[in-house]
């Protein structure tokens, strides 16, 4: 079995900081990070997934004292049970994956992508990732590296922002406020 996966379907992208590490906390490692939403129905992604898991187990049982732990921690989650105040989660699976290494993000056209102007949170396409086994401060699982990204398709922008200046300030831009200058 293997760990790697390529989705199959289209996900959509959340939080995504894939041009820029940065650490989650003070003293840790700088990363490139992204949350990946699986909608329910592609049920091919998802089982591809699970077995994905199921293989970094086996490889994990070598880094656990030759054995599955039963608290394991698993990356794969009901975005509707995990973030129920999140309209993006809804009817989705999600799990987050993260790399030391900036990751390759490209469009359809193959052309290399390398702005949050033009991926960002909400963006549509696919990732690879790989599934692996992790034994941190007594803390025992599987986690999920990020590969690569391909962009399909723009989307609303999650988590606000997304307009522009002139957009914001269209009706002002004419104008002149003198009294300011004094």
């Amino acid at each position: 079995m293997s760990t790697k996966v390529v989705t199959q379907g289209t996900v959509r992208f959340s939080y995504a900081n894939v041009f820029e590490a940065r650490a989650m906390n003070e003293g840790e490692d700088a990363k490139y990070s992204t949350s990946v939403l699986i909608p329910k129905s592609d049920e091919v992604t998802v089982n591809q997934i699970k077995r994905a898991i199921e293989a970094a187990k086996l490889e994990g049982k070598a880094l656990w004292g030759n054995k599955i732990p039963a608290e394991l921690k698993t990356p794969l989650r009901d975005g509707d049970a995990a973030r129920p105040d999140d309209e993006a989660y809804k009817g989705h699976w999600f799990f987050n994956c993260s790399t030391k290494t900036k990751p390759m993000v490209i469009g359809t056209d193959r052309s290399k992508i390398e702005s949050d102007d033009e991926f960002y949170s909400g963006c549509y396409g696919r990732v690879s990732v790989n599934f692996y086994p992790f034994s941190v401060r007594g803390n025992k699982g599987v986690a999920v590296g990020l590969n690569n990204i391909l962009k399909t398709a723009d989307g609303e922008r999650l988590g606000g922002g997304g307009t522009s200046a002139i957009d914001d300030f269209e009706e002002f831009l004419e104008e002149t406020d003198n009294d300011f200058l004094l």
